[in-house]
């Protein structure tokens, strides 16, 4: 798997993710306001809730958080392969100082599990690059595609044509504000017709300062005209393992 950064610069409004080697924590960005203090006011750029908030403040050194990831497709013996029901976890130790953390990646487990990282001193949360590097490595593979274009198009939908939404979710026992992000980018797409019907894949991001490392979840889905999954792939923060 290339190194998550490839994605990160891609996606990032800044370049203070373009880091050399994964190695250097991004330029500290101010923090996104609550989502109740934004009610009344412009939401948070996609971009900037997704990979310019230094999301690992609020976890500690010591501790590892815990994703749990779904992949399924309701196509009979489909391009994406078996079901796929494993775990992400990524182990926390101190970086050079501040925000920054160094940190050890588990990429699944057993047979399923490949190399990625370690990273050094990094204060935004690397699970989001990660899922979407996997992401778009299988999706390219399917759809014989160029992964940089499908790179460029999500890189695009998150800046232009993403929604931004205060929401409220549940984290242990108790509702907390988050940010719900959701975009469609390649709806419209010139080159659509040859997604195979994936062209209304839908990837939305749930975010709260509330919740270590700041990510509730991650999910891309798509679904044919009659409504049956095409993919569904989804990774949410383990609560019980926080």
């Amino acid at each position: 798997m290339k190194c998550f950064v490839i994605v990160a610069a891609l996606l990032a409004a800044t370049p203070a993710l373009a880091v050399e080697g994964a190695r250097a924590a991004p330029a500290p960005a101010p923090a996104a306001a609550a989502p109740e203090q934004a009610n009344a006011a412009a939401p948070p750029s996609a971009a900037d809730l997704l990979f310019e908030q230094p999301q690992l403040k609020n976890a500690a050194a010591g501790s590892t958080l815990t994703y749990d990831y779904l992949r399924r497709s309701g196509i009979a013996k489909g391009p994406f392969g078996p079901p796929l029901d494993d775990t992400i976890k990524l182990t926390l130790e101190p970086g050079t100082g501040g925000d920054g953390r160094n940190i050890a990646v588990e990429m699944f487990s057993g047979t399923n599990r490949f190399p990625a990282g370690p990273f050094e001193d990094m204060s935004g949360n690397p699970v989001i690059p990660l899922f979407l590097e996997n992401h778009l490595t299988n999706l390219a593979r399917v759809l014989q595609a160029n992964p940089r274009y499908l790179k460029l198009a999500i890189r695009k939908g998150l800046r232009d044509g993403a929604t931004v939404t205060p929401i409220k979710v549940d984290y242990k026992g108790r509702s907390v504000d988050a940010w719900q992000v959701v975009s469609r980018p390649f709806l419209g797409d010139g080159m659509a017709q040859r997604m195979r019907g994936m062209d209304n894949m839908t990837y939305t991001f749930v975010t709260s300062p509330e919740v270590p490392g700041e990510i509730v979840s991650i999910e891309a889905q798509s679904k044919n005209a009659e409504g049956g999954e095409l993919l569904e792939e989804r990774l949410s923060y383990d609560q019980k393992a926080g």
